[in-house]
């Protein structure tokens, strides 16, 4: 299995986990409340982080899909790492949205280079 497939695998998953923790646990509702969003912001939100793990895990039916979904949640984190600043969040709570961001945009970037 290649980095680029177990990259791929880790921000699938972890992904899918953060898509339905955003939907479902009370956490999230108040940490969405705290940065000043609504709850279909939070949901629109989860649904954009479990749509785009399925369009990474589909990467070995196709590139293409997955290709798309990487740039997606690269730029879902890339909000998310502006919202955590925007509300004066420290650098340690920021940098998973930081971290997210440049992993998939890796990913979009290695993909499209296979399409």
């Amino acid at each position: 299995m290649s980095v680029l497939s177990l990259l791929i695998y880790f921000s699938g998953i972890a992904f899918l986990f953060f898509g339905v923790t955003c939907l479902l646990t009370p956490r999230m509702k108040l940490e969405f409340t705290r940065f000043g969003l609504s709850t279909i912001q939070r949901q629109i939100t989860g649904v954009l982080q479990i749509a785009g793990s399925i369009g990474l895990l589909l990467f070995t039916y196709s590139l293409l899909i997955a290709a798309i979904s990487a740039a997606g949640l690269s730029i879902l984190m890339l909000l998310g790492f502006i919202t955590r600043m925007r509300i004066k969040d420290s650098v340690y709570e920021s940098s998973p949205a930081f971290i997210f961001m440049i992993l998939n945009g890796i990913i979009a970037y290695k993909l499209w280079i296979l399409i």
